[in-house]
């Protein structure tokens, strides 16, 4: 190990499924069987689709249920869903189904989409390209960072907690390994929820935390 941090950046790419439901009840079936991509792009591809037309929730699910199905109660429960909290995509999943199931319980009917307003699963792929960009040491990259693709950001911040070991952020992963010098930043790192949030705002959060953190110990 050379000790760089070699910064990557991605797209995700969206794949139709041809799954799609009208209703809440179908909602429900269809979720408990699609690809756990599926899951995946309707709880993070928002960040880097740069939604605005509403800006309250954060994930697909929430928002067919405000604006297809007119249920805000529903919305409003599935926009509190913070998927860092889920030990994985499955556990998730079934956090998912649970809300509807009550919902279903609560209501006399079933809640239906007019025609046309039919939720669509999507399940992504990542797609992966090494920028070219190198930090020699975390100073180094405390500098990198304001201006990192958003890309970058979502890569080695969000994506990196589904697929390392440690469940934890690309950069804290790096601290960790160069000795427990870096222990505090990488413990503030690990503090951040990027999830109710922007990339823009994550990555400015990031950029704080690496210049409060290495400035104090280069003083």
């Amino acid at each position: 190990m050379n000790g760089n941090f070699g910064i990557k950046d991605c797209a995700l790419i969206a794949i139709a499924t041809g799954e799609q439901a009208q209703n809440l009840r179908e909602f429900r079936d269809r979720l408990a069987a699609t690809h756990l991509g599926c899951v995946y792009y309707h709880f993070w591809a928002g960040l880097l689709r740069h939604r605005f037309d509403d800006p309250e929730f954060q994930n697909d699910f929430a928002v067919w249920a405000s604006r297809a199905l007119h249920d805000p109660p529903l919305a409003e429960r599935l926009s509190l869903i913070d998927p860092n909290r889920y030990r994985d995509l499955e556990e998730l999943r079934r956090e998912v189904i649970e809300i509807i199931e009550e919902r279903l319980y609560e209501k006399e009917y079933i809640p239906w989409a007019r025609q046309g307003d039919n939720f669509h699963f999507v399940r992504s792929q990542i797609v992966v390209f090494d920028s070219g960009i190198r930090a020699a040491d975390p100073a180094a990259l405390k500098d990198i960072i304001p201006s990192l693709p958003l890309g970058s950001v979502f890569y080695h911040f969000i994506d990196a907690r589904r697929r390392t070991e440690e469940r934890k952020n690309d950069f804290s992963v790096w601290l960790g390994a160069l000795g427990g010098r870096y222990a505090d930043l990488a413990g503030k790192l690990d503090s951040i929820d990027p999830y109710f949030t922007t990339l823009r705002k994550l990555r400015e959060e990031i950029s704080e935390v690496f210049r409060e953190q290495i400035t104090g110990a280069a003083s």
